[in-house]
């Protein structure tokens, strides 16, 4: 068990939310790092700025098992000096902006669960 002194800090990271045809205008913010997330979560305004209009629904689970639908999205998402293609979830205002695991495998950037630190591996897994 782990005590409240021992518990790991959530880790979080810079990123940048890209249009993938206006890659110039970009929405910058603090990310959490989820490894339990496929996806990447965006508050909603910051993607309909960029001109991101959902182009589908997807359930997903939230981390206290309940579901939720969300509009969906592609958009670009850079960080660590990547970019790389993802799925966004439209979120609420308020809602933190989640990295999922697929941006991070994308580019070849895991968690190292020792250090709880963002490492990037060698080679990309194919």
């Amino acid at each position: 068990m782990i005590s409240n002194s021992q518990a790991l800090s959530p880790i979080q990271v810079a990123a940048a939310v890209r249009h993938p045809a206006n890659p110039d205008a970009a929405w910058e913010g603090l990310f959490l790092v989820d490894t339990g997330a496929v996806d990447c979560l965006v508050p909603a305004r910051h993607l309909r700025e960029l001109g991101i209009e959902p182009r589908g629904k997807r359930i997903h689970e939230l981390a206290d098992g309940t579901e939720v639908r969300f509009d969906v999205s592609i958009a670009q998402i850079e960080s660590m000096g990547d970019r790389v293609g993802a799925t966004v979830s439209f979120g609420a205002a308020d809602a933190e902006p989640i990295l999922g695991v697929t941006a991070l495998e994308s580019v070849g950037i895991e968690v190292d669960p020792r250090s709880q630190r963002l490492k990037r591996l060698p080679s990309v897994r194919l």
